[in-house]
């Protein structure tokens, strides 16, 4: 059975940040994004206290799709997906391609294993129909100063969408969806609280109710954003095209601002 696993801090960070440039079509920042950084940025070191040394089990943080049972018509239409995102994704093993085409690369100055490269209007293009051409984000590994090799595409839903409605986009026989769920932000003066393998605050923290957060002096968001899925076109199964597994061990982030995260489109 495929294992239900926590994505990375970088896909998490990532999401969050085409969450609200999703709602935004200008490029500077409002005063209302400003506080939605202010009010979410807790959820980065949150996450940058998480051991991602071994696979994770979906827990009250995380919300997956339901693995549906596997069929031919289904596996078809999987493929020719995979098919059209391989033919589309061939230009972008050039990353210059990929910038000209109006990917901006997410966090460049952080030392990741996986760089996301964004783009906005296919984020925003995302919030009312799937193209299997048009990723919300583009996938890289650092290879050198200034070269990226290309590894994957990230596809966004939002997150009102019912399991039909993501069927309809990638069957979820084959791919599972996912999102980030129960978070608890700290107080300001309890921030230090969420580092440590027995962090209370955060998305890998031990509170995950609104009342537990209340009681603890937190700040409880339900849902941080939408739900997203990866696609490695180089692989050769679906399970391994569609993989949730490696997104794990992704990043560093111990060195993350606090105000980086936003809040994802309804």
């Amino acid at each position: 059975m495929r294992k239900r696993v926590a994505v990375s801090i970088a896909a998490v960070i990532a999401l969050l940040a085409i969450a609200l440039r999703a709602q935004h079509q200008h490029a500077s920042a409002s005063p209302a994004e400003a506080s939605t950084q202010q009010e979410l940025g807790a959820a980065t070191s949150a996450m940058s206290s998480h051991d991602h040394g071994h696979d994770h089990q979906m827990g009250p943080h995380m919300h997956m799709s339901t693995l549906r049972d596997a069929n031919p018509v289904d596996i078809a239409r999987a493929q020719k997906i995979v098919d059209t995102a391989r033919a589309s994704l061939e230009r972008y093993k050039d990353v210059k391609a990929a910038e000209a085409d109006g990917f901006k690369i997410f966090l460049p100055e952080l030392k990741q294993k996986m760089y996301h490269f964004t783009n906005w209007k296919y984020a925003m293009e995302a919030g009312s129909t799937f193209d299997a051409e048009h990723p919300t984000s583009l996938l890289y590994e650092k290879t050198g100063e200034d070269s990226f090799k290309l590894i994957g595409a990230m596809y966004t839903a939002p997150a009102r969408f019912s399991e039909d409605e993501l069927d309809k986009r990638v069957p979820l026989s084959v791919a599972q969806w996912h999102q980030h769920v129960n978070l608890c932000k700290p107080p300001d003066n309890k921030r230090n609280e969420m580092f440590g393998k027995s962090s209370r605050f955060g998305l890998a923290g031990s509170i995950s109710t609104q009342e537990e957060c209340e009681a603890a002096g937190g700040k409880f968001i339900p849902r941080i954003f939408g739900w997203m899925v990866h696609l490695y076109p180089d692989e050769q199964s679906m399970d391994s095209i569609w993989s949730v597994e490696r997104q794990k061990n992704t990043a560093d982030m111990s060195s993350m601002p606090m105000s980086t995260p936003h809040q994802h489109q309804q």
